[in-house]
């Protein structure tokens, strides 16, 4: 596909909200947040009120074929500028054919919205392409652990008119993970809750509004085998015993792992003792953020690191069962973390 087809959610939105509608979206990925903003805006906005009964159809890949969805395409919008036809899940859609001959020549007076959710078309089909030159190709990719804290920040200051402290985004990126419907939703609560006089989101209201404690979270353990702090990673774990929905491996695994993975690459930077430079290196949003990676280099060691990354994987496993009768997901995490620290 060429590099000028490739659009993004925020350059989509933007033609969408300037009532520039394209005759073709194809929407697809992982990630079903965008597909839905996208969908959802086009479906609430292509037409008039008034105009809906007659010139929008709303269908699911499992209920058609794909020759019904070009039939309802080459109709002719009834008083109305234009018609729309979106179709849900579309993933459920068994012969493509009839939709990539209909991409060669869509129809001017028709918004057709394929919705492909939980995976991508296959990049060597022709229908992207032919798409791609007609209309709009969108991939919605999850967002990795990193990315969330700015995510949120954005988020909160565009919908919100908030600001919130780098901990506090990292407390809510680690206890909600990176279901972007659900974390919006957590959000949009906590918009709510703010005064009109302060918009400022601190961890002492995440711990409130959102329940998680700002003295023992992910954020704050992961800080404690940055430092080697053993006494502080005990106790957390001490907490997360009696509080499961606090944390547990298959949160923290991840995270740990992420963490790891990307300690081995900053070892690799070009300026590895300088903030600026692991930052560049490890695309992190600015130097602050790459601290954590320079104190991680100087409590281990390179072959420490890969032992830990190979001992996450091991503990991954276990905790899904395999070549693991009967130890406990509790008893895995802290075998895992004096592993880590020691």
């Amino acid at each position: 596909m060429a590099e000028k087809n490739i659009a993004t959610y925020d350059s989509i939105m933007r033609d969408l909200r300037a009532g520039k509608y394209a005759p073709v979206y194809i929407l697809m990925g992982e990630e079903s947040y965008y597909i839905d903003k996208i969908s959802s805006f086009i479906e609430g906005n292509a037409l008039a009120p008034e105009q809906r009964d007659f010139n929008q159809s709303v269908v699911f890949g499992s209920d058609v074929q794909a020759n019904q969805i070009v039939d309802m395409a080459r109709r002719y919008p009834m008083m109305a500028e234009r018609q729309v036809v979106i179709v849900k899940e579309a993933q459920n859609i068994k012969n493509w054919e009839r939709l990539e001959r209909y991409m060669e020549k869509p129809m001017a007076t028709t918004v057709l919205v394929i919705c492909y959710k939980n995976g991508s078309i296959d990049g060597r089909k022709k229908i992207l392409t032919k798409a791609a030159a007609v209309g709009v190709v969108f991939e919605s990719k999850k967002k990795r652990d990193y990315e969330l804290p700015a995510f949120i920040e954005n988020y909160l200051k565009q919908y919100g008119r908030a600001t919130i402290e780098n901990k506090a985004a990292q407390m809510v990126a680690d206890h909600i993970g990176a279901d972007l419907s659900r974390l919006t939703g957590e959000l949009d609560k906590l918009i709510l809750s703010l005064a009109d006089d302060d918009r400022r989101v601190t961890p002492e209201i995440v711990e409130a509004r959102i329940g998680v404690s700002k003295d023992f979270n992910a954020f704050e353990l992961r800080s404690a085998i940055v430092n080697r702090d053993v006494l502080k990673a005990n106790r957390i774990l001490d907490y997360f015993n009696g509080n499961p929905k606090a944390g547990n491996a298959y949160m923290l695994v991840p995270m740990l792992f992420s963490y790891f993975q990307n300690l081995l690459i900053a070892y690799y930077a070009p300026k590895p003792h300088t903030e600026d430079g692991v930052a560049r290196w490890l695309d992190l949003r600015g130097g602050w953020a790459a601290r954590d990676y320079l104190t991680g280099m100087r409590n281990y060691t390179g072959v420490k690191v890969m032992q830990i990354i190979s001992k996450i994987r091991e503990t991954d496993a276990k905790s899904k069962g395999l070549d693991n009768p009967n130890t406990p997901i509790g008893e895995l995490l802290r075998e895992l973390i004096f592993f880590i620290l020691h």
